[in-house]
């Protein structure tokens, strides 16, 4: 089941994952049982992940040292017209500040995975950064690295250098984007070690308020990161995950071309997807799923 959601007398911007409604100064986020890969939203839902990325993201904005666009997840606060149907919204929303959102993706990679294992095989390079020879799939970065991205309406986003970056937005929004990314992604990394969880890299949307940058959207998710178990970290091949890229492994085997509709998940990989967000849930917030 894809969830929709609605509230009289308003139409939500609808993206991938998220029903986005715009009261103005205000923004209601609500995320759906949507799920998407490789520029595909897939036509098999995730049942309550949505609501597992709102609890993760209100832990993080009530947790991590930055400025952010949370306003509050609880249900009976948020501004919804009499007469709408709480249920479909319960738990999985979020009321948020409107804020001017930066047309790049800040990428933060503390280990080598992923595209960044691609380009690095290639050329010994991550988005244009030169690291040190001889390192291996998965293995930890001398350094977590600031690796930003286009934000595409439609198509793939594309790894770009921080110079490119720079051209975008301005060097020094560039130069405070890649300060507070890392801040960021330093200050959650270090929390999720001692609750056993590798956050490999993640991906963060800043916007501008009021002359300030701010946290805003998600943060540090199954949707946004990849996570890895680190009692079972073994350096040297691809990791198991507790993310989304369990689904993308999915799809990658299961033959489908990424160019045309794709498939329904079948019912184990939905209830193992689900198990695994609600594990991630669980292990850094030590809180099950909550229903509002």
């Amino acid at each position: 089941m894809i969830l929709e959601t609605s509230i009289p007398d308003y139409s939500p911007k609808r993206g991938k994952v998220r029903d986005i409604y715009d009261f103005g100064s205000t923004l209601l986020l609500v995320s759906t049982d949507r799920i998407s890969a490789f520029d595909w939203v897939l036509p098999t839902g995730i049942p309550d992940k949505g609501k597992v990325l709102n609890q993760l993201s209100a832990f993080w904005f009530k947790t991590l040292d930055a400025a952010n666009h949370f306003i509050t997840d609880d249900t009976d606060a948020l501004p919804l017209p009499v007469g709408t149907d709480k249920t479909v919204f319960a738990g999985r929303s979020t009321l948020g500040k409107k804020c001017s959102i930066f047309p790049v993706e800040c990428i933060v990679r503390g280990y080598l995975s992923g595209s960044g294992w691609n380009e690095y095989k290639k050329s010994g390079t991550v988005c244009g950064i030169r690291l040190p020879a001889g390192l291996r799939e998965s293995d930890r970065l001398p350094e977590p690295v600031f690796t930003p991205s286009t934000k595409a309406e439609t198509g793939h986003d594309e790894n770009i250098t921080f110079d490119q970056a720079a051209e975008i937005v301005g060097k020094n929004a560039a130069e405070e984007l890649r300060k507070k990314s890392l801040a960021v992604f330093q200050q959650g990394a270090e929390y999720a070690l001692k609750r056993g969880i590798i956050i490999a890299d993640t991906k963060f949307e800043f916007g501008t308020l009021d002359g300030e940058i701010i946290l805003a959207d998600e943060v540090l998710t199954p949707d946004s990161s990849r996570f890895w178990a680190a009692a079972t970290y073994e350096p040297g091949k691809s990791q198991p995950s507790l993310d989304k890229q369990f689904v993308r492994d999915y799809l990658t085997a299961s033959g489908w071309d990424k160019n045309s509709p794709p498939p329904e998940l079948p019912a184990e990989i939905v209830e193992k997807t689900r198990d695994k967000y609600i594990e991630a849930l669980r292990t850094l917030t030590g809180e099950g799923l909550r229903c509002g």
